[in-house]
């Protein structure tokens, strides 16, 4: 499959239970970040019910618990576990007290669009939250992946990302003017670049990383910064918007369907790889986010700002 765009069976209608159905997680552990609402808790649900054991990764403990009891009543093993992406002790603690192997882990969590936010270490929210958090947590969880053998990694990007590559001179807005949308689209793009590099570095160990766009869902906590009228526009703009079982699909669909073996470094969308995007339109991957010399540019500079940490 090395040049060949993969299709799969499924499309922008397909669910998460319909593209798990078939598959059995028995025996294998899975890790979804912000799995307290919206699509992080439908991945949970089929991941759990194709029977893997799910860890939620949540900043709301105390929801992410009253989901954990929900999955696990009528879904097999699903507990939940503190993590904070924006908070570097909160991810170090979170990956100190994990143990074994790890089959799937899906950077799910993110935040969109905030006001100008900063973190402890001077960061840009959405950089720290989307990007950074994760690659700390992926980073931190290399070995446990590399002992499955057989591990995937989804990185849930969005088709956002089409509106900024990586500004490697000013990633945190220290000398441009703050735009939420671009810094959304920033660290959207990192996401995918990260996927690239990830897949690069770890393939030969059995760890195959991919990117994905779940779709425009209305329905999520994604959506909390957005005033009305940006939801009222978004809801008059032609978008077609998918219900969170529709949204998970994808992830789920890359992180566990058998004809994604030995898959990885791309982007996917609608439950198939996304092809080029082309200018003037909102689908398909931008170069930039496939770019292999920026994947790796990314990687270093995020070993950097980590260690600067």
């Amino acid at each position: 499959m090395a040049n060949q765009r993969v299709n799969t069976p499924f499309d922008a209608r397909s669910t998460a239970a319909e593209v798990v159905s078939g598959v059995d997680l028995s025996g294998r552990r899975a890790v979804v970040t912000g799995a307290a609402g919206g699509i992080g808790v439908e991945t949970a649900r089929a991941l759990a019910r194709a029977g893997a054991e799910v860890t939620i990764a949540v900043r709301n403990i105390e929801a992410g618990q009253r989901v954990a009891d929900e999955l696990a009543a009528g879904a097999g093993r699903v507990t939940a576990a503190s993590l904070d992406l924006a908070d570097l002790d909160s991810v170090r603690a979170f990956v100190r007290g994990w143990q074994g192997p790890l089959h799937i882990l899906i950077n799910n969590a993110g935040v969109m669009a905030p006001p100008l936010t900063r973190t402890r270490q001077g960061w840009e929210l959405q950089f720290a939250t989307n990007h950074l958090g994760h690659f700390a947590l992926a980073t931190g969880l290399h070995d446990a992946l590399a002992t499955a053998g057989d591990a995937r990694v989804v990185a849930l990007s969005s088709r956002g990302h089409l509106t900024a590559p990586v500004d490697f001179d000013d990633i945190n807005f220290e000398r441009r003017p703050y735009d939420p949308w671009v810094a959304y689209g920033q660290s959207k793009t990192a996401n995918v670049l990260f996927a690239v590099e990830a897949d690069r570095r770890w393939a030969g160990e059995g760890i195959r990383a991919n990117a994905v766009h779940p779709g425009a869902i209305l329905d999520s906590n994604l959506t909390r910064y957005m005033s009305q009228e940006d939801v009222e526009a978004a809801a008059l703009s032609g978008e077609e918007f998918k219900s969170p079982e529709q949204g998970a699909a994808t992830s789920v669909l890359v992180a566990t369907w058998p004809g994604l073996a030995g898959v990885g470094g791309r982007y996917f969308e609608d439950c198939d790889e996304a092809s080029l995007n082309q200018p003037g339109t909102n689908r398909g991957v931008a170069a930039y986010a496939l770019d292999p010399e920026a994947a790796e540019q990314l990687w270093r500079a995020s070993l950097d700002l980590l260690g600067e940490a």
